[in-house]
């Protein structure tokens, strides 16, 4: 899976995070350009997953990333960046991606949400 990572300037442990979660670093934004601030421009073709670090973004930018990401259907999450709250925010995320599409087959205990 493929991502597009905005905000912070440099990432330190997180590549290593995501590779757990098998997602690869296509692009970083770190969003302190202002054109960033007016960009309706499309995501980067190839882009299945938006991660915002909350902390390190203006209101518009994050804005502008999410309502591309809407406007694409990709997947978006949203946190601080820091490992154990990406950790967090990727697990919330991706249990629900799962349920979504398993519809409680397989023996599934989880309802659907």
């Amino acid at each position: 899976m493929n991502a597009l990572i905005v905000g912070a300037d440099r990432l330190g442990n997180i590549p290593g995070v995501l590779e757990q979660f098998g997602i690869r670093i296509a692009a970083h934004v770190s969003g302190r350009d202002t054109t960033h601030q007016r960009r309706s421009a499309p995501l980067p073709a190839g882009i299945q997953v938006v991660i915002l670090f909350t902390d390190f973004l203006g209101h518009n930018v994050m804005q502008r990333f999410r309502e591309a990401a809407s406007r694409e259907g990709v997947m978006f999450v949203c946190c601080r960046r820091s490992v154990c709250a990406l950790q967090e925010a990727l697990g919330r995320r991706m249990n629900e991606s799962d349920c979504s599409s398993c519809a409680g087959s397989n023996g599934c205990k989880r309802k659907k949400r």
